[in-house]
């Protein structure tokens, strides 16, 4: 193999062409093909550490740089993947080191002076991390805001739900109240991606070579800035192995989409006859290609799915980084490929719940006729009798009796009920709320379902979705 073949970015030591079978086996072009515009842009930023570092002159790092704006319109073009696939090329950074020296002559002789795939691939995945994550903060952003939105225009309605736990009845609760539930927890998920976004902006491996940094004095600390960067990482040894961003990325990926597979269970139920709260719009349901009146909540069902995907290829790309040594081996393009993977799936799926949530529409009247349901309010009657003095293990005593008691005569607590509990309590009355209404209203504490304590909520998430997001375009 002398004289090196022109797909791939090595062979001179090698007396025979690679078995094809096997460069195919270990070929990582398909999953590498999202990284492409991120390698484009991590190679203009090489070009300039080169000239500045006067490692090449300026008609070279022109014709380069040029050369990789041609490529950079290619793929915006979607014109790049085809002939990336035809050229033989192991991975996406070999098939535009490829094409670049098809454009620019000579000069692509140059491009990949003093840099190894190592310190490439590290610093495209966090190029690429950057950009997931921060799509993915605008995506749990403006899911949190519509709930937030819709938890607000919601509250003035004062229509109630019987909550649950264990999937029974619990508590009767505001259905703003659960709609600011759903808000806080993708507020969390839109944290966790900035967190991830400002992460990817800390240290750049672009110039660690393979392993132990380079002898020609490439300008790291330009090409850092020009990839937004704070600077050029500390050790190589470290940087090129290092993959924390890519799998914190898929981290914060799966528990959104696990946040979005959990509401979505909620809904998926009260979709249903026997619950009866929301409907899904037409344009958010499917049928039956054999039951002419069914109405499937399928866009939720299948992020339900998707949630234990993400969790599984978490689980995998952990798993394959358990194993490595220090700096890089090729295992890791298995982390890789199974990170950009999972993101891509989860963030899929969390697109498709933030497009079908605004189609839920709720059922305020089945909502409210149940909400009393389950005897929900005997809380309410222990509390009662531990405010008038009963100890909490038998007052929960005395009530569960008396559930007991109008569960068999097929009725709800009422009045009868609470004139039994003073006696035996031996109070001289009882008063406690005895619908859900009352209940709701009963609440003091902060974060409870008490309407005031609902609208502060409302009011202070809006608040801090403001001071650490801003503006953010959603």
């Amino acid at each position: 193999m002398h004289g090196q073949s022109t797909s791939l970015q090595w062979g001179g030591r090698f007396a025979q062409e690679p078995d094809p079978l096997l460069l195919r086996f270990g070929s990582s072009l398909e999953e590498d093909l999202v990284l492409a515009p991120f390698d484009v842009a991590c190679s203009r930023a090489h070009v300039a550490a080169l000239a500045s570092g006067g490692i090449i002159d300026p008609s070279a790092a022109s014709a380069l740089d040029a050369a990789l704006a041609s490529v950079a319109a290619e793929i915006a073009a979607g014109t790049f993947a085809a002939p990336a696939r035809a050229s033989g090329a192991e991975d996406v950074h070999g098939a535009i080191d490829a094409r670049v020296r098809e454009l620019a002559g000579d000069a692509g002789e140059w491009l990949h002076a003093g840099r190894s795939r190592n310190d490439q691939v590290a610093t495209t995945l966090l190029l690429y991390a950057r950009d997931r994550a921060t799509y993915g903060c605008r995506l749990a952003l403006s899911i949190a805001r519509f709930t937030l939105a819709s938890a607000r225009s919601t509250l003035s309605d004062g229509t109630l739900l019987a909550a649950t736990t264990h999937w029974q009845p619990a508590q009767p609760v505001l259905l703003a109240f659960w709609l600011e539930a759903v808000a806080e927890s993708f507020a969390r998920a839109a944290r966790r991606f900035g967190r991830v976004a400002t992460d990817a902006r800390e240290s750049c491996p672009l110039g660690s070579g393979s392993c132990s940094g380079s002898s020609l004095p490439l300008d790291r600390t330009l090409a850092a800035t020009e990839l937004g960067f704070s600077g050029p990482s500390r050790n190589a040894l470290d940087s090129v192995g290092d993959r924390d961003v890519a799998l914190d990325l898929l981290h914060a990926a799966a528990r959104a989409v696990v946040t979005a597979s959990r509401v979505s269970e909620e809904i998926v139920m009260w979709c249903t006859p026997a619950f009866g709260y929301a409907r899904l719009d037409d344009a958010a349901s499917t049928g039956s290609s054999l039951m002419p009146q069914k109405r499937n909540p399928d866009p939720f069902e299948l992020v339900r799915a998707s949630a234990a995907v993400a969790s599984g290829t978490l689980a995998g790309a952990l798993g394959t980084l358990s194993g490595v040594a220090l700096s890089y081996h090729r295992d890791l393009q298995s982390t890789k490929a199974l990170a950009i993977a999972g993101v891509e799936g989860a963030l899929a799926s969390l697109a498709a719940f933030e497009r079908a949530f605004p189609h839920v529409r709720w059922n305020a009247s089945a909502m409210n006729a149940r909400a009393g349901d389950g005897y929900v309010v005997a809380t309410d009657v222990a509390d009662a009798l531990i405010a008038a003095g009963v100890t909490a293990r038998r007052a929960h005593a005395l009530v569960g009796a008396a559930v007991a008691l109008a569960e068999a005569e097929t009725r709800p607590l009422d009045g009868r009920d609470l004139a039994r509990l003073a006696l035996e309590a031996r109070l001289d009355s009882l008063e406690a709320p005895l619908d859900a209404a009352a209940s709701v209203r009963a609440k003091r504490t902060s974060g409870s379902t008490n309407p005031a304590m609902v609208a502060r909520s409302i009011d202070a998430l809006e608040d801090a979705l403001e001071r650490e997001f801003g503006k953010v375009a959603v």
